[in-house]
């Protein structure tokens, strides 16, 4: 009886690991996650659309969207994306600095622990 509760409690632990151990991978697939977006003017605001689709069996909702710093703004779709439908994700970077610029997004799924960064690209020229 012993084993059995030990075992038990392995399977229990281990069900409960592996069920965490889901990445936002898993669910959605991005067109890509980095989006060049060449050369801007300065301050002349950009913007990157990043979409994806739902490759899971279940809806996905985006719990938050957080841009790296505050010269990038975003949005993103609201609602809960069915399977197979798709979404955007958009980053705005203020290009108020010239030169090369790398910025990036951090994505929570509701439910799945890692973030998935999306990264901005460019150069802002004067």
């Amino acid at each position: 009886m012993k084993q059995f509760m030990i075992a038990f409690v392995a399977l229990f632990v281990f069900t409960a690991v592996n069920a965490q151990t889901k990445k936002p991978a898993d669910l959605v697939k991005f067109t890509s996650e980095t989006v060049d977006l060449g050369k801007a003017k300065l301050n002349s605001p950009v913007t990157a659309t990043f979409t994806f689709t739902n490759n899971s069996k279940e809806d996905v909702v985006i719990e938050t969207v957080t841009p790296g710093c505050g010269c990038t703004k975003s949005d993103y779709t609201k609602e809960p994306i069915k399977p197979g439908k798709t979404g955007t994700i958009t980053a705005t970077y203020n290009a108020a600095t010239p030169g090369k610029f790398s910025k990036q997004v951090r994505v929570k799924l509701l439910g799945i622990d890692q973030e998935q960064v999306l990264t901005i690209l460019g150069n802002v020229e004067q």
